[in-house]
């Protein structure tokens, strides 16, 4: 499929899923009424439930959604390995750490920033650790090993805070955060996570011909005038970066980078740097359309996003690795 005619498709059928969230909500406004109170035109009720409640979150849904497929993309030709997505290198894991750890502390409540400052430093964390160990003459299966690590060191802490967690009503607050949710978000959340998202989402595009040489391998890929260490830092960064930000504000959402990019890579012609923005426009699709059914499906008490977007996934992972074992027999 041309890469025009592909992008263009699935912008739109993005920019669809987002005026859909739009109009998906408990509250039973009309579609005059929800166009009136999003141009300030409506009532006050119709104006505070469209620009206060469902634009963030419909902008949050696009911009997280961007981020997880565009990092999914970049890591799976980065790693030159299918399974790889966006907690592979333990970012995402850091972040849910950090913002764990502001909730355990108390601080949660003290300022909205308080919570996405908590995530945004477990993942910058996790950006310094990784270039540390993986720099100068680190190859990408050192990179792999010690995200696994720092995943595994960040899910074992997460699990220490919340047995250790003073009372069951700060358990649940961290459990509920951990599903991953785009409810209750506002455009001060929009303000400060799609700025950081959007110079990941720069970084990773600067990464584009790098990732294509790479598929030749990294000998290859040196010989033909690629710098390992700038690639490395400008994949880490911007996948930290976007991923950071949209865990810090929304918690973990789990199975878009891996599910996104495997969907969309037989539509184009295979080159890593192809399936960026078609990745990135999957994802936001994806997104969009699993918060819309979270309202949906369960009206009264609405079902985490997370939670939905790891019932498609996890599913869709199991099926990956049964085929991968196959063709290796």
């Amino acid at each position: 499929m041309r890469p025009l005619a592909l992008n263009g498709a699935l912008g739109v059928l993005a920019l669809s899923l987002f005026v859909l969230s739009l109009l998906v909500g408990p509250a039973d406004l009309r579609l005059g009424e929800s166009v009136s109170g999003l141009l300030a035109g409506g009532s006050e009720a119709a104006g505070i439930i469209m620009r206060e409640i469902r634009l963030p979150r419909a902008l949050l849904g696009l911009a997280i959604g961007f981020s997880l497929g565009l990092a999914g993309a970049v890591l799976q030709g980065f790693l030159r390995n299918p399974l790889a997505e966006p907690g592979i290198i333990g970012v995402s894991a850091t972040a849910a750490l950090g913002a764990v750890a502001i909730f355990y502390s108390g601080l949660a409540g003290t300022s909205l920033y308080t919570l996405p400052a908590g995530a945004l430093a477990g993942a910058f964390a996790a950006v310094l650790i990784l270039l540390a160990i993986a720099s100068r003459q680190g190859s990408t299966l050192t990179l792999i090993l010690a995200g696994v690590a720092l995943s595994s060191l960040s899910g074992a802490l997460t699990s220490l805070v919340l047995n250790l967690s003073p009372n069951p009503f700060a358990a649940y607050e961290i459990i509920f955060w951990l599903l991953g949710s785009l409810k209750d978000r506002s455009m001060e959340h929009v303000a400060l996570a799609v700025p950081l998202m959007a110079l990941g989402w720069l970084l990773i595009a600067l990464s584009g011909r790098a990732i294509d040489a790479l598929s030749l391998g990294e000998d290859a890929a040196q010989s033909l005038g690629i710098h390992m260490g700038r690639t490395r830092f400008l994949i880490v960064a911007g996948v930290a970066l976007s991923v950071g930000a949209a865990t810090a504000v929304a918690g973990t959402i789990g199975f878009i980078g891996l599910v996104v990019p495997h969907l969309l890579r037989p539509l184009t012609d295979r080159l890593p740097s192809s399936l960026l923005l078609p990745a990135g426009l999957g994802g936001a699709a994806l997104l969009l359309a699993a918060d819309s059914a979270a309202r949906l499906i369960l009206p009264a008490g609405e079902l985490n996003v997370g939670v939905l977007t790891a019932l498609i996934g996890a599913p869709f992972f199991l099926w990956l690795v049964m085929r991968a074992r196959r063709e290796m027999l």
